[in-house]
C-alpha cells in the first residue's frame, strides 16, 4: 500500500481533510443546533406567528410563510460554512467557478428547497386540520410516494438545473460503455457528457435513472483526464449499483424510512410536553411546524452513520461486480488512484471519521480489496447421467 501514494498525495489529501471538515461539521452542527433551538421552543411558535402576519395571518399563510421562513433562516447559517469549504477547496485546486456562479446554484438549491418544502408543509398541514391524530397514516403513503417520484425525476427535473449534459461523441470509448452494458445486461437509454467542469476539477461518472430515464453520465473532467480503460471500470462500478438493483432498493428503502419517520413523527407530536414546550396546542397548529422540521432534523441525524454504513457496504459490492465484469484489477487500481489523487482524497483517514461520515470505502481500502480479487473459477462440467 505504501507504493500506492506518496507521502505528498497522502499529506495533501489529510490536509485537506483537516481544513474542511470543521466547516463541513460546522455548518452541520449549526444547522442541526438552530432547528432545534426553534422547535424545541417558543421562539419556532413567535417565528411562524410573524412570518404568517406578513402575508395575512391566515392559517395558510403560518404554514407558508413559517416553513419559508425556516428554510431561509437555515440557508443563510449554513452560508458561511459553505463559502469556507469553497475557499478551503479552491485553495487546493479544486474550484474552477467563480463566486458569481457558486452564489447562483445557492439561490438554485433554495429555489428547489422552496419548491419542495411548501407543497409539502401545505399538504401536512391539510391532512393534520383533518385528523390532529390521525394525520400521519396518510402522510406516511403520501411521504413514501414522494420518495418515488423525486427518484424518478430527479435525472430529468433535478440535475439539468445545475449540470448541462450533452450526448457523447460517437466513437471507441462511447461504443465500450455500450458493450460493457449490454455485456452486463443493463439496459441504457443513452451515454451523456455533463460539464462539470465549470465548477470542479474532481472526477466522477455515475449511471442514473430508473427504467427509461437511466443513462451513464461522465463528468467532463474525467474524459479529459483518464485513460479510456479507466472510465470503463468507473461506469462498470456504476453498472455494478444497477445490476445489483441498488437505485431501486435504496429507493424502496428510503420510502419505507420516510414511511417510518413519519410514523415516529405523528408519535412525538401527540405528546403534549413537547407541544408545549414548542409553544403549540397541537399538531394541527402552524405553530408546530418548527417542530416537525426538528424532529426529522434529528431523526435524520441520527440515522446517518447507518445510513453510511450500508453505502460502504454497497460501494465494495459495485467495486466487486466491476472486477467481475472486467477481470482487470489493474486498471482497476489505477482507476482508484487516479480518482484518489485528482479529488484530493484522504485515502486513509482515522477509522472512527470513516465509520461516522464516509459513504465509500477508503482508496487504500478499495485497492487492497482489488488486490486481494480473484475471478471464480470456472464451474466444473456435470458427469453425463449413467444408462
Amino acid at each position: 500500500m505504501a507504493d500506492d501514494f506518496t507521502p505528498a498525495e497522502r499529506a495533501r489529501g489529510r490536509a485537506l481533510r483537516q481544513a474542511q471538515l470543521p466547516w463541513l461539521l460546522g455548518g452541520m452542527l449549526a444547522g442541526l443546533a438552530l432547528t432545534l433551538l426553534l422547535g424545541l421552543t417558543p421562539a419556532g411558535a413567535a417565528l411562524v406567528t410573524a412570518a404568517g402576519d406578513l402575508f395575512g395571518g391566515s392559517r395558510t399563510a403560518q404554514v407558508l410563510g413559517g416553513a419559508t421562513a425556516l428554510v431561509l433562516l437555515g440557508q443563510l447559517l449554513r452560508l458561511p460554512f459553505a463559502a469556507r469549504v469553497r475557499v478551503v477547496r479552491a485553495r487546493y485546486g479544486l474550484v474552477t467557478q467563480g463566486w458569481a456562479g457558486w452564489a447562483v446554484d445557492a439561490l438554485r438549491g433554495l429555489a428547489l428547497t422552496l419548491a419542495l418544502a411548501l407543497p409539502t408543509a401545505l399538504a401536512l398541514y391539510a391532512l393534520t386540520r383533518r385528523s390532529p391524530t390521525g394525520w400521519w397514516p396518510p402522510a406516511a403513503g403520501l411521504a413514501a410516494l414522494l420518495v418515488l417520484a423525486l427518484s424518478f425525476l430527479h435525472p430529468l427535473v433535478i440535475e439539468p438545473v445545475f449540470n448541462r449534459f450533452t450526448p457523447m461523441a460517437e466513437g471507441p470509448l462511447r461504443t465500450a460503455l455500450l458493450e460493457l452494458a449490454e455485456q452486463d445486461a443493463v439496459t441504457v437509454r443513452e451515454v451523456l457528457v455533463a460539464d462539470a467542469s465549470r465548477r470542479t476539477t474532481a472526477l466522477n461518472a455515475y449511471v442514473s435513472g430508473l427504467g427509461s430515464t437511466r443513462r451513464i453520465v461522465a463528468y467532463d473532467t474525467l474524459l479529459a483526464t483518464a485513460e479510456p480503460r479507466e472510465v470503463e471500470l468507473v461506469v462498470a462500478h456504476e453498472l455494478g449499483h444497477v445490476k445489483h438493483r441498488d437505485v431501486a432498493t435504496g429507493t424502496a428503502l428510503g420510502a419505507l424510512g420516510a414511511a417510518a419517520a413519519v410514523a415516529v413523527l405523528g408519535l412525538l407530536t401527540a405528546w403534549q410536553p413537547l407541544l408545549a414546550a414548542a409553544g403549540a396546542d397541537s399538531a394541527a397548529d402552524p405553530r408546530s411546524l418548527p417542530l416537525f422540521a426538528a424532529l426529522t432534523a434529528l431523526i435524520g441525524t441520527l440515522s446517518g452513520p447507518l445510513q453510511a454504513a450500508a453505502s460502504r457496504r454497497i460501494e465494495a459490492r459495485a467495486d466487486r461486480h466491476a472486477l467481475e465484469l472486467t477481470g482487470d484489477p489493474d486498471h482497476f487500481i489505477a482507476m482508484q488512484r487516479r480518482l484518489a489523487v485528482a479529488n484530493v482524497s484522504d485515502v486513509d483517514p482515522p477509522r472512527l471519521l470513516e465509520l461516522l461520515l464516509a459513504t465509500h470505502p477508503s482508496a487504500t481500502r478499495r485497492i487492497a480489496a482489488a488486490r486481494a480479487w480473484r475471478p471464480a473459477a470456472p464451474a466444473a462440467p456435470t458427469a453425463p447421467a449413467a444408462g
